[in-house]
């Protein structure tokens, strides 16, 4: 039978809980066996995608000023912060005993979590491309690279997870944003404290999902040894990942909005109307307005407007020509008067809004 080799290697320091699994990548040869990583940071940490600018997602100042440092994977996706109540799974493995297809790729790594979630009483399941959800709610998202010649699947099984502070360390427009992702978060995200109301033994949880990743690998998944090469190439990649020229280069892509999870996303914009400045605040759900909030300094009457558009764009589809179709009809049926600023406006504002 096929065999894989575990690295269980507990809790690391935050830069090495990232640049174990890229070492073992960079050092994957011909001869070596197929790994998977367990381990979580021993303290807490900010980690960006590969993909993004630094000063556009974080709030540097803050996570200075908080102890909180500051790192750069290969891995795309997002912004997150992480600590100890995470315990990441990383498999790095040989490409062609994985399948080439990402979709399946994702798939086979997402089964073994799922039904480990499975195994302690929470009804996960798979949300395509690459996130866990239970319920609606993200319990994990998935990310994949090329790391050398390895193929490397990155996730975590979420025993808890720090809102306030994820919410804190990403760079926003104003605190009405972050209040909406903060909420959001409550929202949309959850953990095996929530679903459980307590925290399993971690040697509970690693022992269901090796039983579980060796029936989906078929496979026997054996405890193995980090060797002095992986450690060299680790010590060096933890001077790099935590060098100002490695996290300030500039990101080539950046997804508008925050990233909730698959399905959700929150968005701000401002726009300066000849009637005033419009602030629009929103979450979309499945690409339809799911909440959204309206403020700024402009007059309109009767004064409960604002509130009766934000109540009639709630579930429509996030499109500026729906939105302009919606607003439009309130002016008209509840004879909505707003000097300088119109339908338009808040259809221009709002396209703003999709493109932050």
């Amino acid at each position: 039978m096929r065999k894989i080799r575990l690295l269980d290697l507990g809790d690391v320091s935050p830069v090495r809980s990232q640049t174990c699994y890229h070492a073992a990548a960079y050092m994957l040869g011909n001869a070596s066996p197929d790994t998977i990583i367990l381990v979580s940071p021993a303290d807490p940490y900010v980690c960006i995608g590969y993909h993004q600018d630094l000063d556009k997602e974080i709030d540097r100042e803050f996570c200075r000023t908080h102890g909180l440092p500051v790192f750069r994977r290969e891995v795309g996706g997002g912004a997150v912060y992480l600590d100890r109540d995470q315990l990441f799974s990383q498999w790095i493995f040989h490409p062609e005993t994985l399948p080439s297809d990402i979709g399946a790729r994702f798939r086979l790594y997402i089964e073994p979590l799922v039904k480990a979630y499975h195994d302690l009483g929470i009804p996960a399941e798979h949300r395509p491309v690459n996130d866990v959800h239970v319920r609606g709610k993200k319990i994990g998202g998935t990310g994949a690279a090329l790391i050398g010649g390895a193929e490397v699947l990155v996730g975590s099984f979420m025993f808890d997870f720090d809102k306030p502070t994820m919410a804190r360390v990403l760079r926003v427009a104003s605190e009405k944003m972050r209040d909406k992702v903060f909420q959001s978060l409550q929202d949309y995200m959850t953990t095996i404290q929530d679903e459980l109301g307590r925290r399993p033994e971690r040697r509970r949880v690693v022992d269901l999902y090796i039983r579980r990743c060796a029936e989906a690998l078929d496979a026997e998944i054996v405890p193995g040894e980090w060797t002095p090469e992986e450690e060299a190439k680790a010590a060096e990649l933890d001077r790099l990942f935590g060098s100002a020229a490695w996290l300030d280069q500039k990101g080539s892509f950046r997804r508008p909005g925050i990233r909730i999870h698959e399905d959700v996303r929150v968005h701000e914009s401002a726009l300066k109307a000849p009637g005033g400045l419009v602030r629009i605040t929103l979450r979309l759900k499945e690409e339809k307005i799911d909440d959204i909030t309206i403020s700024g300094d402009f007059t309109i009457l009767p004064r409960t407007a604002v509130r009766e558009i934000e109540e009639a764009l709630r579930g429509a589809t996030a499109e500026p020509r729906t939105v302009l179709e919606v607003i439009s009809d309130k002016y008209r049926d509840d004879r909505i008067q707003s000097p300088g600023l119109g339908p338009a406006d808040w259809a221009e504002a709002f396209s703003l809004a999709l493109k932050s």
